[in-house]
């Protein structure tokens, strides 16, 4: 009982140092100097919230501008905490591009606006086609709940968030502009490749179901007329009556794959697929390599129907 108790403490202490610690980052990132906003090399700082932002932004500027991201590989966007090392990059940053709706953006958004309030935020989800829960209409505007995060993982839906990163970019830059929209209309023609080439790999597979822990995949699947289902609810473990109904649907499809990111825990997958007879199956929504990544994830759904 001694050991759990003064376990307990420590555990108390060590939550108060972060927060001191945190709270110190976040005031002398305040009253640093405002206009320190490039690197050593003379390059001017961008913070972005996941690594396949970074790969948008350098496929239109190449190196011009050093990018950071909040969210490292391995983490979950919906869960990450933010390290007090990173508000020095924030701080310098001078514009920040966020994805819009995931978890950790929302817990963080404050403190990172705190942190520099200086630099400009940019959220690349506004004016796209956004997958919600519901809309409520308020006056001359609609406000949406439940908004699903995941744009990146459809083609159509990045290029619209190309042409915003481009724009802010030019203006960061404008003498670099011309070039920039250069690599913006290639960038465009790459994606459109992509588009057809996903397409076409899908096109006899049109109307199929799959199963997935976390919905990452919600408007791939709908570009492509797929049929996507998740074990999690609304970001929560899934229930036992949830999972009950996922295994029924499982046997009525002969579905036998779960997909799963690698940044989650494994338990509920390995469960749900010993249910079904089936397997779990790794894909990688967040691999800074984005063009090549859909396309593995295509042929992995493709391999796995039946």
């Amino acid at each position: 009982m001694f050991t759990l108790q003064r376990n307990f403490e420590s555990e108390k202490i060590m939550k108060r140092l972060i927060v001191i610690i945190t709270a110190t980052l976040l005031l002398f990132a305040c009253n640093s100097n405002q206009k320190q906003t490039e690197n050593r090399d003379g390059k001017k700082v961008i913070t972005v919230s996941i690594v396949p932002e970074k790969t948008f932004v350098q496929k239109i500027a190449g190196d011009d501008f050093e990018v950071n991201v909040l969210v490292p590989p391995g983490a979950s966007p919906a869960s990450y905490t933010l390290l007090p090392s990173q508000l020095k990059d924030i701080a310098n940053s001078v514009i920040w591009f966020r994805i819009g709706y995931i978890g950790f953006e929302y817990s963080w958004k404050d403190k990172i606006e705190q942190a520099n309030p200086n630099m400009k935020v940019v959220d690349l989800s506004e004016g796209l086609d956004l997958i919600a829960e519901e809309t409520e209409q308020h006056g001359d505007h609609i406000h949406v709940n439940g908004v699903d995060p995941h744009i990146w993982l459809s083609p159509g839906l990045v290029k619209k968030m190309a042409q915003r990163i481009t724009a802010e970019l030019t203006e960061l830059n404008p003498e670099k502009g011309p070039e920039y929209k250069v690599n913006y209309l290639k960038f465009v023609k790459e994606i459109d490749q992509l588009h057809i080439q996903i397409k076409n790999r899908l096109k006899e597979v049109q109307g199929k179901k799959f199963i997935v822990f976390h919905p990452s995949l919600t408007y791939f699947a709908r570009e492509y007329g797929l049929e996507q289902y998740s074990l999690e609810e609304g970001g929560k473990e899934p229930t036992p009556q949830h999972l009950a109904k996922m295994v029924d649907l499982a046997n009525k499809e002969n579905i036998k794959v779960i997909y799963i990111q690698s940044e989650f825990d494994r338990e509920h997958a390995r469960v749900f697929a010993e249910e079904i007879k089936g397997e779990v199956v790794q894909v990688r929504p967040l691999d800074p390599a984005w063009a090549e990544n859909l396309l593995e994830i295509t042929q992995i759904l493709v391999d796995n129907f039946e």
